[in-house]
Order: C-alpha cells, then structure tokens, then sequence
C-alpha cells in the first residue's frame, strides 16, 4: 500500500479530514494507536503522509511532516499568509487587538496583510478620516486593503496576495471574515453572522478552524473571531523585534537592552516625538510589554 500526501483541513475528534495535493479529493483518515500513545496529534495546516486501502473509504495517517510555522490561535500550521480583518465601524476597529495578532504573526515570520473591511458603511467625512488615519498608521508597514462585500472594491488585489498560497483570516469577531470569503468564492457558502446590537461586537459564526480551497488557486482558514487576545511564548525583550518600524532605529538607543519603556536616551521614544513612529502603535507596544511583565510575574 503506497503513502501519499496530502493537507489537514479539518480536525475531529477521533479522524482528521486530509486533502489529497495530487488530487484535492478529500479522505477521512483515523489515527494510529501509537500517535495517541505519544500524544502526537495533527492540526489544520499540517502536510501528512496517509495511506489508503481501496476496499475502504478511509485512510490512515502514517506520518506528520515537520511544520515551517504554527499559530495557537487560530491553532494552524505551515501558513505562508496572515489576513489580518478589521473594520473602523461595526465594530468599531480595536487597535490593540490588531497589534497582537501582528506580534504572533511577526514572530512566526509571516506575510502580514491587513484587510479594511465594510468601507461601506463609512459614509460621514468624520469616518473617512479614520480609514485615512488608519491607513496612514498601517501602510507605512503593511499592505492595507479597503473592502466590502458590497462594493466589492479590490477584491481582485486581495486574491492577488492569497492565490497558491496558505493562509488565514483571522481578526476581531463581526468584522465580515466569512462574508467576504463568501465573496472571494461563493463555493464555500460560509455561515454569516450579525452584529449584537447591545453589545456592539459580532457573534461567533465560525466555532472551529477549517483549512478551505479557493476555486482560483490556494488555501484560507477561516477562524473563530474574538474580542480578546494573550499572547503566549513571547518574552517581554524579544517584543520589539515584532514591531517592524522600531527595527530601523536598532543600536541608536544610549543603552543596548533599551526596552523603549522608561530608559533615557531611547531612539524610539525620540522617534515617536518626532513623528515617524505612530503613537499608537508605540502606546500599544508598551501597553504589551507591561501585559507580558506582569504575567511572567505571576508565574514567579
């Protein structure tokens, strides 16, 4: 019986479902006992070597093969993208939220794009100036992607970044991350959800990552949303090296370990005052820092 390789698309509890990448026929395999005597377990994204007898409809898993990368929320491997999605209105854009998916994207070396979404919506000049605000912060160090599954604006640049590639969208829940990848490909009629009018976020539509096939080349994970982040693994002296813009003022600080919190003489610090670092994005920086301090405190 030959092995072949294929994908993990999705998880359950006792098989995972693999797409061949020879065929993209999907199969159900099971586990083997010793993986489970090991507590070795496969996630979306992981590429596995399967095997499959032709008398039955399943296969099995004979092997995971090294991962390039791994997330742990969304809980994905071997992404060569992340789709960051956010709105200015409806919900109203978290800029903290953004900030900590862009850390554990930088820190898995990952692509960053980040998507606008609903720009329709944005109809007095008050709000306009906030997309303009936000891509004046962003742009500078991503590409930004205004959107709507309405105007269907730039969607041929946003397939652009995704086609053959593995990627996955991840970002705040109700900013529109399954309608528009109902858009990108109506095939995957995707569940789409509402925003609570009382709480003034979206609800959950997506419960469980699954890895999907685009008709025109690649593959996304569309995640669950949230409303709230932790960043784990990551050390408080290596979270300047995920903030890209601080990387070109590296050795001007008057101290090498400057953590660009409270020591004098700190190129960031001077580099915020004079503009080139957005104020935001450095008060998110130190308000992330002190998250991961305090944390690594408890701990003591």
């Amino acid at each position: 019986m030959s092995w072949r390789r294929g994908i993990v698309v999705r998880f359950h509890s006792d098989m995972v479902t693999v797409q061949d990448l020879e065929t993209n026929q999907k199969v159900n395999c099971f586990l083997p006992g010793r993986f489970k005597l090991q507590k070795i377990r496969p996630i979306v994204g992981d590429y596995v070597e399967y095997s499959k007898d032709q008398n039955y409809s399943y296969g099995r898993i004979e092997n995971i093969l090294e991962r390039k990368n791994e997330l742990y929320r969304p809980r994905v491997a071997n992404l060569d993208k992340l789709v960051l999605v956010t709105s200015i209105k409806e919900p109203q854009v978290d800029f903290i939220i953004i900030d900590k998916i862009i850390v554990l994207a930088e820190k898995e070396n990952l692509d960053v794009v980040i998507v606008l979404n609903k720009t329709d919506l944005l109809v007095s000049d008050e709000e306009r100036k906030d997309m303009e605000k936000f891509i004046e912060i962003y742009g500078k160090i991503y590409p930004v992607i205004p959107t709507s599954k309405i105007t269907k604006d730039n969607l041929d640049r946003l397939k652009s970044y995704l086609k053959n590639k593995v990627s996955t969208f991840a970002g705040p829940s109700g900013v529109g991350k399954s309608s528009l990848l109902n858009v990108l490909d109506p095939k995957l009629k995707l569940r789409e959800g509402e925003i609570s009018k009382k709480l003034g976020r979206g609800r959950h539509t997506t419960t469980y990552a699954e890895l999907l096939y685009f008709d025109f080349g690649g593959y996304i994970v569309d995640t669950p949303g949230f409303s709230s982040l932790e960043l784990r693994g990551i050390k408080k002296d290596e979270l300047r090296h995920y903030f890209k813009e601080f990387l070109e003022f590296n050795g001007f600080c008057q101290f090498s370990n400057c953590s660009h919190t409270v020591e004098p003489g700190c190129a960031i610090k001077e580099a915020v005052e004079n503009g080139q670092i957005s104020f935001s994005r450095y008060t998110n920086y130190c308000q992330i820092y002190k998250e991961i301090e305090d944390s690594s405190l408890k701990l003591q």
